[in-house]
């Protein structure tokens, strides 16, 4: 059995590689199982909106102990797999909210910055560190700067400085990488990897975003996407439903996953 310090430095290892990490979000114990399988799958990233969803919450909304026991759920079901979550804020104690994800078995975890005066995003990055070195695993934290997609209409340069400001600074203070969602065209991303550093920047892949192969070869370290994996998979569940209403058959095509 692989410990959660063993899987925290192969998160870590997999973040620096030359070649960029990909994971596809899940968000229930049988979607993590059926990404789990397929062989390249390297590690197991959440989704906070799509495990919002799965319960009826508003993105955001979800009670901590709910998100709890689904991280829970899907460290089982993820195996030897290390999984980073999606800690949303940090449920208004990012440190103790950190703890007691690391109890559930995770190894590493998104939280965003909201935007907040740097000086509290920077005491949140600190004392999600801390609290992983207390439990003794290095926790990897991949910090979230909201410069982007809480921008509003400032222009993209105040975005971008705003980004590799507090990309540096949440390094500084102990994160393993910084995460800019939003849809980074090529430009922005070789200046935002110029500023904060190589393999040090987390994407997510959006319609309309570079491929991860662009993003690798701009020195991105990791790609994931988000809720967009469960809306793939509610498109074609309602498309079947639509064609099982037209009198059609399910697809001989379907494999049992569950």
């Amino acid at each position: 059995m692989t410990t959660e310090a063993e899987k925290a430095q192969t998160l870590a290892r997999l973040h620096a590689a030359p070649e960029i990490l990909r994971v596809v979000n899940v968000w229930d114990a049988v979607s993590a199982r059926a990404i789990a399988a397929l062989s390249e799958t390297r590690a197991i990233a959440t989704a906070g909106h799509a495990i919002a969803a799965t319960f009826g919450y508003p993105d955001g909304e979800i009670p901590l102990d709910i998100t709890l026991d689904m991280l829970g759920r899907i460290v089982e079901a993820a195996g030897d797999l290390p999984v980073t979550s999606d800690l949303d804020d940090g449920y208004g104690d990012a440190g103790e909210t950190a703890r007691r994800a690391i109890g559930t078995g995770v190894v590493g975890a998104n939280v965003e910055d909201r935007l907040r005066p740097l000086d509290e995003a920077v005491a949140a990055v600190e004392a999600i560190v801390a609290a992983g070195a207390a439990e003794g695993v290095p926790f990897v934290l991949n910090a979230r700067t909201d410069a982007f997609v809480r921008a509003g209409k400032r222009p993209v340069e105040e975005s971008i400085a705003d980004a590799i400001e507090r990309g540096r600074a949440y390094l500084a203070a102990g994160a393993d990488l910084v995460f800019v969602p939003g849809i980074l065209d090529a430009d922005i991303t070789r200046r935002l990897v110029e500023g904060i550093g190589e393999r040090k920047i987390s994407v997510i892949g959006l319609p309309g975003a570079l491929t991860a192969g662009e993003y690798e070869a701009l020195g991105v370290a990791r790609v994931s996407y988000g809720p967009l994996p469960q809306r793939v998979a509610l498109t074609a569940l309602q498309d079947v439903a639509a064609d099982l209403y037209r009198d059609g058959v399910i697809p001989a095509s379907t494999r049992a996953l569950n």
